[in-house]
């Protein structure tokens, strides 16, 4: 196996990948980017010509956005767990990370930039209302514990990722089922070491 590579900045959706990583167990090297220096730097535009982060090589190939990652990881390491097993597993985990990756991620943005969809302009919209898509989320999470059912899988660390930060900066309504399933996310120990590394990596570049 090849060596698997992490282009990472700590303040960034990239800490979606390194949890990810961390649930794993998998060795992979993080090289750590800075805004508008080595981020915007020919070599790594190369890689990544949108010149964000997160982006993994791997296997000669390179994969940028964070479900496609998450995806990808969970079918290259297969003895992980992380990937569906069932074909019920696989319908609903299809479903809810390309919701996280569409609907979800836009619901959220309009929300935390002050945007609304104009009123009778909701078809034109991918996500159509912030309501609607709040009612999806809570689908998502009736059969659980997690979004496949019984069995934590990589679409919860994408879904997972967006519920917990839409709720700390006020994009997401806190819901009771909203709240108790980022609570069974913040106990996995995967998430607990993802977030020392990436702690430790802003107090080592900003020491007080």
């Amino acid at each position: 196996m090849s060596e698997l590579v992490f282009y990472s900045n700590p303040q960034s959706r990239a800490r979606i990948v390194s949890w990810m990583l961390e649930e794993l167990g998998a060795s992979y090297r993080t090289v750590w980017l800075d805004y508008g220096t080595s981020m915007k730097a020919p070599e790594y535009l190369r890689l990544n010509p949108m010149g964000k982060v997160p982006a993994i090589a791997h296997d000669g190939k390179v994969i940028t956005e964070c479900g496609a990652i998450c995806a990808y990881l969970a079918a290259a390491f297969p003895e992980q767990g992380l990937a569906p097993r069932t074909a019920a597993e696989r319908a609903d985990y299809y479903r809810w990370l390309f919701f996280a990756a569409g609907p979800l991620e836009q619901a959220l943005t309009a929300r935390a930039l002050g945007w609304e969809v104009p009123p009778g302009r909701e078809a034109m919209a991918g996500f159509g209302t912030y309501a609607s898509v709040l009612e999806a989320l809570e689908l998502a999470l009736q059969n659980g514990p997690w979004i496949c059912g019984e069995r934590f899988t990589a679409a919860d660390v994408y879904v997972g990722a967006s519920v917990n930060w839409g709720m700390m900066f006020g994009a997401l309504e806190k819901r009771p089922s909203f709240e108790a399933y980022a609570a069974r996310l913040l106990e996995r120990p995967a998430l607990q070491r993802s977030q020392a590394l990436n702690e430790e990596r802003i107090k080592a570049t900003n020491p007080a």
